[in-house]
């Protein structure tokens, strides 16, 4: 017989207070307590072929980027920014967990910065951040409002075109924010895989490097990382994660 949520919260719970050193290694799950949809699960997925006539794995592509910059602009700020979107509880959780001086990093494949709003100072993102964005020409940075500010596609005061800081199919990851998350997961005794189906790589082979005490899964969907975790969690991230770090 499974055991009951409330059961698996105490469990987790008695985790952490022993932790002393917790990762989080979190996907697009942790986010759709904001109103942010999962990308294969939302609104944008089906959007995306019947508006555009493209997958959305073409649509955000860095070749099609370059060729097609309108149409991925136009894609990309209907359905890929939500500038209004506010952290949930398992961000406010996972912030409340860094200040206590237990939690060492938080490994994001998502951009939306909630993790920084909700306050956590040390945060790797992996897939980049919407919130930066930079002249492909001369550098120049820009805001997201300033992006937005522009029609169609975001111009440089020198003329060169603004790319968003996110890492699009087809380019490599940051070697140094991967370099960072390797490091503080083999460092860990205690790794939070939440939010996450595991499924994009090379992002999910990152807890290939996790040789803890241990292994927390919090997910909706059952992972391939279920069988050897210690606590696998079927439920909300935020409801478990609000009790959890009351």
């Amino acid at each position: 017989m499974e055991e009951a949520l409330s059961e698996q919260i105490a469990k987790l719970k008695g985790i952490l207070d022993k932790s002393k050193r917790t990762v989080f290694f979190g996907g697009a799950g942790t986010s759709t307590e904001s109103g942010i949809p999962d990308f294969r699960s939302g609104d944008g997925v089906f959007q995306a072929i019947k508006q555009f006539g493209y997958e959305p794995e073409v649509l955000i592509s860095h070749d099609f980027f370059l060729r097609h910059t309108e149409t991925f602009y136009r894609y990309y700020k209907k359905f890929l920014l939500f500038p209004n979107a506010e952290p949930n509880d398992a961000h406010r959780a996972l912030a409340r967990l860094e200040q206590r001086g237990t939690l060492t990093a938080v490994i994001t494949q998502n951009i939306d910065n909630l993790h920084q709003k909700a306050g956590s100072k040390n945060v790797l993102e992996l897939h980049g951040s919407v919130y930066r964005n930079y002249c492909m020409r001369c550098h120049k940075a820009y805001s997201l409002d300033e992006v937005l500010a522009q029609d169609g596609v975001p111009k440089c005061s020198c003329g060169g075109t603004v790319k968003p800081d996110v890492v699009l199919y087809g380019e490599g990851l940051d070697e140094r924010v991967v370099g960072e998350s390797v490091r503080q997961i083999s460092r860990a005794d205690t790794l939070i895989i939440g939010g996450t189906s595991l499924v994009v790589y090379p992002a999910a082979g990152l807890a290939d490097y996790f040789n803890g005490d241990n292994l927390v899964v919090i997910n909706i969907s059952r992972t391939s990382r279920d069988a050897g975790a210690t606590l696998a969690i079927s439920a909300p991230i935020g409801e478990v994660l609000k009790a959890a770090v009351p």
